[in-house]
């Protein structure tokens, strides 16, 4: 048999939306026990087929007991569009640009996600709507923030008796906001104050107030748990953002790498932080890019220079186990044959879904990866298969980016 028609067999076309969803009870059917987490890769942002496809998916796992759903986006941002869709009085223009991060709420099917997401929380109970959170760091491309507004956060909340004599000199430490946010720093260690005096002080505040809210825990959560797990995210989002500022400083032949890693280890905590608010309302879609969510290390961060640090995938699947269940996508119908692209592309009619253990013994062993469509575009490497449980191939896309910054 070729290999183009034993993937014809492997795959699940996806050509509606009750394919969609039968093709997903068959790779939920193998699972020892349902996910907490359903991840789905996209191989790089704005190209519409890839939210449109998310969004179709979301329509049905919500039949199929899904109640949250999370992106890519500022976990701190996040709680703006959570507010619109459980119906909130918002306009929709003020939370897709305020809500999202790195200018994502213009990226095509966001505001038809919203605006789903709207409708069908309308009328609901509280326990029965389907929730939005963020889950990367409140990190831009090219600069991080003060941790002004995370720790002056979680000390506020504080009632006066608890706050560690530390908080005391905050203002002074942080200095202006102007210093953390030069964006010189992200190229040259020596512009960042990420290992100053003041930062290594303001460190041990973050650390301090995080043991308070932790020791005070029990009696602050009764009173409101929804303010406390709020608290308790702002200072360990505090701590984190502390460490990115003191990599930044740090000249390592890595340093880029190092600050990767910092990222997904702050977006790991935060994905692993919503599994455990979500846990007794229902498992939960995950949608971002391949690299943050795949098991494997990217091979394009495996440099000669670079320690083995895990993304966030990696460190979820640690603590999760057979309960995160991660679904690469990709794309490229004009991908060469000898590609796992072009193969995968031989074998679908417009969307396909080819479980990996199926999939792998079926690929030729001298396989590779395909070029990329665009600047931006990383094409799943068929090394990088071991560490999705599926990869979804998009054969009906044009390819093209639609910008939205």
């Amino acid at each position: 048999m070729s290999t183009a028609a034993a993937l014809r067999e492997i795959g699940r076309q996806l050509d509606d939306p009750a394919g969609v969803g039968r093709a997903f009870d068959e790779l939920l059917a193998t699972r020892t026990e349902p996910p907490t987490l359903l991840a789905l890769g996209e191989p790089t942002h704005g190209i519409e087929a890839f939210p449109l496809l998310r969004n179709e998916l979301l329509g049905q796992l919500a039949d199929r007991g899904f109640r949250s759903i999370v992106l890519e986006t500022d976990f701190l941002a996040a709680p703006i569009v959570d507010d619109y869709v459980n119906g909130g009085p918002a306009d929709i223009d003020t939370v897709l640009a305020t809500g999202f991060s790195h200018s994502f709420g213009a990226v095509p099917g966001n505001r038809e996600l919203l605006e789903w997401l709207r409708a069908y929380n309308a009328g609901r109970a509280p326990e029965d709507r389907i929730r939005f959170y963020g889950f990367d760091a409140p990190t831009e491309y090219s600069s991080a923030p003060s941790p002004r507004h995370t720790l002056a956060h979680a000390v506020d909340y504080l009632p006066t008796a608890l706050r560690p004599e530390s908080t005391h000199n905050l203002d002074t430490l942080l200095g202006p906001d102007s210093a953390w946010t030069n964006e010189a720093a992200m190229f040259d260690p020596a512009a960042s104050i990420g290992n100053s005096g003041s930062a290594h002080a303001l460190r041990v505040i973050a650390d301090d107030l995080t043991s308070a809210l932790h020791r005070a825990g029990p009696a602050l959560r009764r009173t409101n748990p929804i303010a406390y797990d709020d608290a308790r995210a702002h200072a360990r989002i505090a701590q984190a953002l502390l460490r990115y500022h003191a990599a930044m400083a740090t000249p390592t032949p890595d340093r880029i790498e190092t600050l990767l890693s910092v990222r997904a280890e702050m977006m790991a905590e935060n994905l692993l932080t919503i599994a455990a608010r979500e846990q007794r309302r229902g498992p939960i879609l995950v949608f971002a890019h391949n690299i943050h969510l795949q098991r494997s290390q990217p091979a394009l961060f495996a440099t000669d220079n670079a320690r083995p640090w895990a993304n966030a995938g990696a460190l979820v699947d640690l603590a999760l186990g057979d309960r995160y269940l991660f679904i690469a996508s990709d794309a490229n119908p004009h991908s060469d044959h000898g590609t796992l692209q072009g193969a995968l592309a031989a074998a679908t009619t417009r969307r396909a879904l080819f479980p990996t253990p199926a999939l792998l013994p079926a690929l030729p062993p001298t396989i590779g990866p395909g070029e990329p469509i665009l600047p931006g575009h990383f094409p799943v490497n068929p090394a990088e298969l071991t560490g999705a449980d599926a990869i979804i191939f998009i054969a009906d896309t044009d390819g093209k980016r639609h910008q939205y910054w």
